[in-house]
């Protein structure tokens, strides 16, 4: 764990308790796991406050970690929350069983689609979404070198400012729901009776529901391909996720919010 002296009401509950660091996933924060609880730590940012407000306000509606302690010192800031159980999705014993993990998968995207949208604290819709990556494709900060390949270049987008153009002239009608805004494997906590809990929820809040079945069919497929550096698996049937879920693949909307996610890179 980075050299920091916790705050107190941290150290407090705490208590000497063994941890380990976590270094699962592609978070750049720092991930302290105990028993029961888990510590966060990282700079204060829009994402951590989102986390932390929407993860107040999911409480009973949905599985997701409890807020115990939210400091700030160092310039940094520390969360500690309770740990929910179960497993991530991408652990081999689900990697396995790839019918079973699509439809805990598409269990999980029902629960947050079922949360009813009124009195969500934060929005997360294309108008948002759209006017941070102007934000960020202005000052440069989109590594194209992560990008999935063939996104730029030949027979891709020049730029990702043309890539943006293209994203602001073809905005598709939206139906806001609940949304994760991370629903990748890492992020969804499952036990044999199904989804147990979402974790890493700063990019939650109402968003079109293909911005989570686009990041699900994107992290299942580099998951599936060895991107993360495990062994290459049988693609997982992708029509019985969409059956699981109860609606029809549409291949526009997809695309269009795989290649939102680009720019985040």
């Amino acid at each position: 764990m980075m050299n920091l002296t916790l705050p107190e009401p941290i150290q407090n509950l705490i208590a000497g308790r063994p941890g380990r660091v976590d270094d699962v996933g592609c978070s750049s924060s720092t991930i302290v796991v105990y028993d029961d609880m888990v510590l966060k730590i990282e700079p204060p940012s829009e994402a951590a406050d989102r986390a932390i407000t929407m993860m107040r306000w999911l409480a009973g509606k949905v599985p997701a970690p409890v807020v115990l302690a939210d400091e700030v010192a160092d310039s940094m800031r520390f969360l500690l929350m309770s740990r929910v159980p179960g497993v991530m999705s991408c652990d081999p014993a689900w990697m396995e069983r790839p019918d079973a993990l699509l439809d805990r998968l598409a269990e999980g995207l029902r629960m947050l689609w079922a949360v009813g949208t009124a009195g969500c604290p934060c929005v997360c819709d294309l108008e948002h979404e759209l006017t941070d990556l102007r934000r960020r494709v202005e000052r440069g900060e989109v590594n194209t070198d992560a990008c999935t390949p063939g996104t730029f270049g030949p027979g891709g987008f020049r730029a990702p400012a043309d890539l943006l153009d293209w994203l602001e002239r073809n905005r598709p009608v939206e139906e806001l729901v609940v949304s994760h805004g991370d629903y990748c494997l890492p992020n969804v906590m499952l036990s044999e009776t199904g989804v147990v809990g979402f974790i890493d929820l700063g990019a939650c809040g109402l968003a079109d529901r293909w911005r989570d079945i686009s990041l699900c069919l994107k992290s299942l497929r580099r998951n599936f391909g060895g991107f993360f550096g495990g062994p290459v698996r049988p693609a997982p049937d992708e029509a019985r996720f969409f059956d699981a879920l109860g609606i029809e693949r549409d291949e526009e909307k997809l695309r269009y919010y795989l290649l939102l996610d680009e720019l985040f890179n």
